[in-house]
């Protein structure tokens, strides 16, 4: 028998950056922006979970009142529809806890990235235990998960918007401590993110967009009374057009700002905000309304149900 001489270790690192392989190693997933077109999104259908509202407890759950149940849903199915309709893969979360009625809030849950999910800790214990499910529907589908928030740190996702690939806003207050926020700002500039958006979420509010939110490639709406001088100086900087939302009925009961982009320069916002509606139109976006008042009992609505998995780069053929 030929005697086999071996040579050392011949197993050698690859060199190839991890953005370079996902695609053909884990699937297609990557965000870089709130407006490249949409294709896959991660949602919870209102499950058993929101009965665990009811007349006696809602107001332990900051929630306005009980939803119906099937109602929910409908209002729910209706905006899946939309997002179908204009070629979006919709991802569910398909495990709950029952005590956890805010679930379907799948936001707060991921921080999607270009390199992959970053897997949120909520600012609140009420909610504490929601990423585990999400967690488990991810890795199901194939989503890298680049990091878990840990130790002392707590981040929501809606503590943190995308402006470009280069630009993210990250904002600290009651749902995203300044640990939680490190954390996040450490994967994204690992993955190339050169500038960051600090933003304090004032005293009252959860998150960023229940006070600004982007609908077009150089077009943010906001709240103009509580954004800091700050970030809108730095959007101003980017060119940005600022479309000034100050109808208080809408913002606060209508969740006017709380829409998502399906593509750049088409947003499905909550109906009945015709105010805010109309400033968005005149911007220049097209707008697709969708009814909301039922999912609102819980103090959110379309950009808080959907953690994106996947958006077209801006300048791709998404756009």
């Amino acid at each position: 028998m030929r005697e086999v001489k071996v040579q050392g270790e011949r197993w050698f690192p690859s060199t190839t950056p991890f953005s370079e392989e996902m695609k053909d190693l884990w699937g297609d997933w990557y965000c870089d922006s709130e407006i490249g077109k949409l294709r896959d999104v991660i949602m919870r259908k209102p499950g058993e979970e929101i009965k665990f509202i009811t007349e006696n407890n809602f107001g332990d759950f900051r929630w306005k009142a009980p939803m119906n149940f099937k109602k929910a849903q409908q209002q729910h199915n209706e905006l899946t529809d939309i997002y179908r309709s204009h070629g979006v893969n919709v991802h569910y979360v398909e495990q709950q806890r029952e005590d956890r009625p805010n679930a379907l809030f799948m936001r707060d849950q991921v921080f999607m990235t270009p390199e992959g999910a970053i897997v949120c800790r909520n600012g609140i214990s009420a909610r504490r235990g929601e990423e585990r499910y999400t967690a488990e529907a991810l890795a199901k589908i194939g989503v890298p998960i680049v990091r878990t928030i840990n130790g002392d740190g707590w981040f929501d996702g809606a503590c943190g918007m995308w402006i470009d690939r280069n630009t993210v806003i990250l904002g600290t207050g009651a749902r995203a401590n300044h640990e939680g926020v490190a954390q996040v700002e450490y994967e994204l500039r690992n993955m190339g993110v050169t500038d960051i958006i600090h933003f304090q979420i004032p005293y009252g509010h959860a998150h960023l967009d229940g006070l600004i939110n982007i609908a077009d490639k150089k077009t943010a709406v906001l709240f103009p009374w509580q954004v800091p001088y700050d970030v809108v100086k730095q959007l101003l900087d980017l060119d940005f057009n600022i479309v000034e939302i100050t109808n208080l009925e809408e913002l606060k009961w209508g969740s006017c700002i709380n829409f998502v982009a399906l593509e750049p320069g088409k947003i499905v916002m909550p109906s009945g905000n015709p105010d805010t509606k109309g400033k968005i139109e005149d911007a220049g976006v097209k707008v697709i309304e969708a009814d909301m008042d039922e999912i609102l009992k819980g103090w959110g609505a379309i950009h808080c149900m959907t953690a994106f998995l996947n958006r077209d780069p801006i300048g791709g053929t998404g756009s």
